[in-house]
């Protein structure tokens, strides 16, 4: 029973971490949503995180490996941060210092609604996370409390 309740909170805890992951992502794309010049040269473009299901790999489920392959537990990670591809978004303003010879500018290819939106999908993932996380620990407690 205790490993179950070890499992249910290491995939909360890798979820929150997932979650925190695209926040911090979300928030850079809005903090760069008007940013013409980058390092790179060019716009800023959006980021995106990708995630991928694993198995139980952590240093805390190795101690316990046979029981987690056993369940068939999976949880959640951050596979990689990509770059969206789509095109930048152009507006005319000739004064700007970075309009072309037509006075079309390249902005970056960032919503910030779409971003806010994304934002409080991951604030409420990550809010359910912590909603399961202390739902284990109370069961784990209410173990403890039983078995004294």
């Amino acid at each position: 029973m205790a490993n179950e309740l070890f499992t249910s909170m290491h995939i909360s805890s890798a979820g929150m971490a997932a979650q925190r992951a695209r926040m911090d992502v979300v928030a850079e794309n809005i903090a760069n949503a008007e940013s013409t010049k980058t390092q790179d040269g060019g716009p800023y473009r959006r980021s995106q995180v990708v995630f991928e299901a694993v198995g139980m790999q952590s240093h805390f489920s190795r101690i316990f490996h046979d029981q987690f392959n056993r369940a068939g537990t999976t949880t959640v990670r951050v596979a990689e941060i990509s770059k969206d591809p789509s095109p930048f978004n152009q507006v005319y303003d000739p004064t700007h210092p970075d309009a072309d010879v037509s006075g079309m500018v390249s902005m970056p290819n960032v919503n910030t609604i779409e971003e806010m939106v994304d934002m409080n999908s991951a604030a409420r993932s990550f809010e359910a996370n912590i909603t399961t996380m202390d739902a284990s620990k109370r069961m784990f407690l209410k173990a403890l409390e039983l078995l004294r």
